[in-house]
This record gives C-alpha cells, sequence and structure tokens, in this order.
C-alpha cells in the first residue's frame, strides 16, 4: 500500500550553463546532506532544479552563495511498492476525485519501493486519499 506526506521541496533557479547541477550537487554534498529526490531542467536560460532533502535549512545555506532564487514549497511524497500498476492506482484516485495533478517526478531503482513527489491542487486531500 502506498504512503503519503506532506514535505517541504526546495527550488532553486539559476542561469544555465554548463556543469550547473555539477556545482549544486557539489555545493549539498559539501554540507553534508542528502538529496532524497530532484527534478532538473531547462527553461528560457535558466536552470530550475526542485529538490527534497534531508535538511532543506542546510541545502538552503549552502546553495544561497550562487545566487539566483530558493524558495520551499509544500509537495506531497508518495512511497510505493516497486511494481507494475502501482502508480496508475495513485493517479487514478487523485483523478476520480477531482483534482488536478501540476507536475510529478520520481525514481524507483531494484528495490522493493519506489518514490514519487506530487504537486497537487488540493495536496491535503490527495494524502488522504493515497493513505485510505
Amino acid at each position: 500500500m502506498a504512503k503519503a506526506m506532506k514535505v517541504k521541496q526546495l527550488q532553486i533557479t539559476l542561469p544555465n550553463k554548463v556543469g550547473l547541477l555539477s556545482e549544486v550537487t557539489t555545493a549539498i554534498a559539501a554540507a553534508k546532506v542528502n538529496i532524497t529526490a530532484i527534478c532538473g531542467y531547462e527553461m528560457e536560460n535558466n536552470a530550475l532544479f526542485m529538490m527534497t532533502t534531508e535538511s532543506n535549512a542546510k541545502a538552503k545555506k549552502a546553495l544561497a552563495p550562487m545566487g539566483g532564487t530558493i524558495t520551499e514549497e509544500d509537495v506531497v511524497e508518495v512511497e510505493m511498492a516497486n511494481k507494475a500498476g502501482e502508480l496508475m492506482k495513485i493517479a487514478m484516485k487523485i483523478a476520480d476525485a477531482g483534482i488536478n495533478i501540476n507536475y510529478i517526478y520520481g525514481t524507483s531503482a531494484a528495490g522493493k519501493t519506489g518514490t514519487c513527489i506530487v504537486k497537487t491542487a488540493d495536496d491535503k486531500k490527495a494524502i488522504k486519499l493515497i493513505n485510505k
């Protein structure tokens, strides 16, 4: 069964350049902070990184000297079994309740579970539905 909870996600926007992911992750690693989920992409010559960490306060402090804009946002972290159809079940619960999913990113490996970060139009209700 899937388990959902509210977490804080960091977002940092910086001018994009070669090696930026290396710089961002080096700064966070130097602060001895583990990144638990990350998504990054380019938009209009800027790089946008969204991530959850084991210590957003330390990560923000480590990233601050890079400049850019750093914000925090509530998102839903969903841990689920790493097998076919699990994400479908979650997506259907959210859709059947009429809740829009704004974005999702996630990861799984050969392990028994996977994790997704989801931002919806109603995170509180989505968490209740997923945890039913």
